[in-house]
């Protein structure tokens, strides 16, 4: 199917690997071109040659807003923005005390919030423009286990919500997704977390699994599509919405 992306730019946070790097695969396939941002360069060297050298990389941490707006100023001009990234530790209220819970919102509430703001008000000033929001189903399901993530992911639908549903009339779209478990690096660092904290062991994690503690798990590439259409004119008509990918 032609989404009829070809030509256009696109800024994908977190996007060495896990979803942000199929989102870009998905992009790149339909013509599009790319800029990844995270944190380790030699991941984002990889990346960028997996994809053929369809990309521009940019090393930062956009815990740092000066980096952040560096960034916001080296894209200035894209039609598509990507958050995702995002490093929320799993754990209780009692395991994830206040210094690893604001580090983590600096990352992906504040990241995507921050972030959103310079490049909304570029695309409202050319009056075009998509955002995309890759958020996460524990938004909708909360979980004792993983709380925090829960918190910042209830906090960004809504986030996603508000700010869609007024800025189709300035010509841009601001939508998201709840990817459900999806089988990245980094579910495995969750899954460990939620199987210390309820078993008492974090090699125990395979048990959880096959409880359906995580639910039913996708594959990236699934996020990466489903994002791409959102992004495209096929979905032209959407703003102001999030999509569960999963239940």
């Amino acid at each position: 199917m032609d989404l009829g992306l070809a030509g256009k730019s696109v800024l994908v946070t977190g996007g060495s690997k896990g979803i942000g790097l199929a989102c870009a695969r998905a992009f790149v396939g339909e013509g599009c071109r790319v800029h990844l941002a995270a944190r380790d360069p030699q991941r984002l060297e990889q990346a960028r040659s997996e994809l053929k050298g369809q990309a521009t990389v940019h090393a930062l941490d956009l815990r740092d807003g000066a980096a952040l707006g560096a960034l916001a100023a080296a894209c200035a001009g894209i039609d598509i923005l990507v958050n995702n990234a995002g490093d929320i530790p799993g754990g209780s209220i009692e395991s994830v005390d206040e210094e690893r819970w604001r580090h983590a919102w600096e990352l992906k509430l504040f990241g995507y919030i921050n972030l959103t703001r310079e490049m909304f008000a570029r695309m409202k000033a050319r009056k075009a423009g998509v955002i995309v929001n890759v958020i996460g189903m524990a938004g909708e399901n909360p979980s004792f286990e993983y709380i925090c993530g829960s918190t910042a992911n209830a906090g960004l639908a809504a986030f996603t919500k508000a700010l869609g549903k007024g800025s189709i009339e300035h010509g841009v779209r601001v939508l998201g997704v709840h990817p459900p478990s999806t089988r990245t690096d980094r579910i495995l660092a969750v899954m460990k977390a939620a199987a210390k904290a309820k078993l008492g062991d974090e090699n125990r994690y395979p048990e959880l699994i096959a409880a359906g503690t995580f639910g039913r798990m996708i594959e990236p590439e699934q996020v990466g599509d489903t994002v791409a259409f959102l992004a495209s004119p096929r979905a032209g008509q959407l703003s102001g919405i999030v999509l569960n990918l999963g239940t």
